[in-house]
Order: C-alpha cells, then sequence, then structure tokens
C-alpha cells in the first residue's frame, strides 16, 4: 500500500476568496512561505478571475513570480477560462486548476457556461497548453461531484461522465469536489470507485469542504478507496461564492494530525504548521479559525 499522501494547501485561494478582510500581499507572501517551510509542497496561490467578482484575489499575478522563487514548491492557480489560463502561464504557474461542474445550474453560477460549454473550454485550454514550450499540468476539479445546494442530488453515474468527459479534453488529473460539504462516507466510496471505473489512475485527489461535519470522515473513505492526494486549508477557511450554504475546507492542520497518526507520510511538520496560523489570525481577527489540533493541542502520544 503506497503510504505517501500528498497535500495540497488550498488557502491561499480558497481559504482567502471568502475572507471578509483583504489580506495585504506582503502577509499573503509570508504566509505561503511559512506553509513551505512547515513542509507543504504544492500551495494553490489563487486564482486568475475577475477582481470584480473576487477581489480577495486581485493580487495573484504579482505574488505568483514572488512565490516561484520558494525551492522545491509545486504552485497551482486556479482559472476558469482561456484568458485565465494564458495569464497563469504567463506569471509561471506550474499547474492550474480549472473547475468544471456536474451540476449545470451551479456551472453557470459559477463560470457563466453550463457543464457541456465548460467542458469544451477545457480541451481549447489543453490544446493552448501543449502548445507551449513550457508545460502546464492541467487538473481538472469536477465541482459540486456530492450534491449541489441548487439542484439537490447528484448522480453518482453523472459525475463519472463528467471526469470521463474531462479526461478525454486531456485534463491530466482529475479531482473530486464537495463544493457544498455535502457528502457522507458511503457516497464517497461510490463516487471514487465510478470514476476510477471512468478515468483510472487520473483521479488523483479529492477535496473537501466540512459543512455537515464529516470532511475526515470523508478523507477516510478516500482514502479505503485508493485516494492518495486532498485539499485542505490552514484553520479551515474557504467557501464558494456561487454556492450558496458552502463552507470550509477540511482543516490541513487535523488532516495532518489523522494521516501521520495512521502512518502515512506528508512530509509536514505539524508544529510548524500550526505555528503558521498565528499570521493568518493577525492579518484577517475578523476570521474564525478552526482545527481540533490547535485547539487541544498536539498530543504526547502524536508520533510523525
Amino acid at each position: 500500500m503506497n503510504q505517501e499522501v500528498r497535500l495540497c494547501e488550498v488557502g491561499p485561494r480558497d481559504g482567502l476568496q471568502m475572507a471578509k478582510g483583504m489580506m495585504p500581499a506582503a502577509d499573503k507572501l509570508r504566509w505561503i512561505r511559512q506553509l513551505a517551510d512547515a513542509g507543504l509542497r504544492e500551495i494553490e496561490v489563487g486564482s486568475f478571475v475577475s477582481p470584480r467578482l473576487v477581489p480577495q484575489m486581485a493580487d495573484t499575478g504579482a505574488i505568483l513570480p514572488e512565490v516561484l522563487k520558494m525551492d522545491g514548491l509545486t504552485v497551482c492557480a486556479l482559472a476558469c477560462n482561456l484568458k485565465g489560463a494564458i495569464a497563469a502561464h504567463e506569471a509561471g504557474a506550474h499547474v492550474l486548476s480549472f473547475p468544471v461542474s456536474v451540476s449545470d445550474t451551479h456551472s453557470r453560477a459559477n463560470v457563466g457556461k453550463g457543464t457541456d460549454a465548460q467542458l469544451e473550454v477545457l480541451a481549447s485550454i489543453v490544446d493552448w497548453a501543449q502548445s507551449q514550450a513550457r508545460p502546464m499540468r492541467i487538473d481538472a476539479a469536477v465541482a459540486t461531484a456530492f450534491g449541489c445546494s441548487m439542484e439537490g442530488a447528484v448522480p453518482v453515474r453523472r459525475v463519472a461522465q463528467v471526469a470521463a468527459a474531462a479526461a478525454r479534453a486531456g485534463a491530466d488529473e482529475i479531482a473530486l469536489a464537495d463544493t457544498v460539504g455535502y457528502a457522507y462516507p458511503s457516497q464517497v466510496r461510490d463516487a471514487v470507485r465510478a470514476t476510477q471505473d471512468a478515468v483510472g489512475e487520473r483521479l488523483a485527489k479529492l477535496h473537501l469542504h466540512d459543512t455537515m461535519g464529516l470532511g475526515l470522515a470523508n478523507a477516510l473513505a478516500g482514502l479505503d478507496e485508493g485516494i492518495r492526494g486532498f485539499d485542505a486549508c490552514l484553520g479551515g477557511l474557504g467557501g464558494c461564492p456561487f454556492a450558496p450554504g458552502a463552507s470550509g475546507n477540511i482543516v490541513t492542520e487535523d488532516l495532518v494530525f489523522m494521516l501521520e497518526s495512521m502512518g502515512y507520510r506528508t512530509g509536514v511538520d505539524l508544529p510548524r504548521l500550526l505555528a503558521a496560523r498565528a499570521l493568518l489570525a493577525s492579518a484577517l481577527p475578523q476570521e474564525r479559525l478552526r482545527s481540533g489540533v490547535a485547539a487541544a493541542g498536539i498530543p504526547r502520544t502524536f508520533r510523525a
């Protein structure tokens, strides 16, 4: 069994896009440096989207070149269209995260296009990226894969169909995203199995939210099905501005504690990761940070 688990810290993007305040660019860079120093090797640093719609991401183009100076870090950015993908590539992003929602209603609210049209955009981005001298990994984030606050239940068969279409469009990796946090463990198992049948090992990770308090339980269900990649956010911040009811991401520090306690290797230094909360708390004092580990402290029984 593969005991290594790849974590992507999405705090600087997903965690901040719903924040009540604006984190200054200098603080954001210092925070990303602390996350990298704690051992997180993949960080989603921001998104190339309209600053009118998501003002918290307006400085992504300015900070990304500075983040690229951090040794050994895979730098990810999100974009919803070809223009944003080109901007991400020109800024130097190693990985592009591209959302494709299973829910057509959410897709129209999130990116202004239906699901099928968004899949066509993905194909055009892949074609453009493959024509460039510098490679950029294209990840398809299959959003609302476990339910939608606007459409309700999402059939597992449709999740697998959208993931398969993203694979045919040329996505290098695929993530199933619980955009609004409605997933439960047996549903995660069913969706992962169906998607693995459809796309094989291209299903690389889960992006989980904790709306119903089942985030870590869902991560464990994914682990049991062979998933070895997860998105998470320090302090459990985050949510989707275009998905009513969405709450924060699963908590990076709690996920690290669970994985390391179970014998999985994350490469993350948990005490250093907890120390990175101080800067986040001071820069965004109106945000409530979550974490059982931070509240209780690292127990003496913990051995990484």
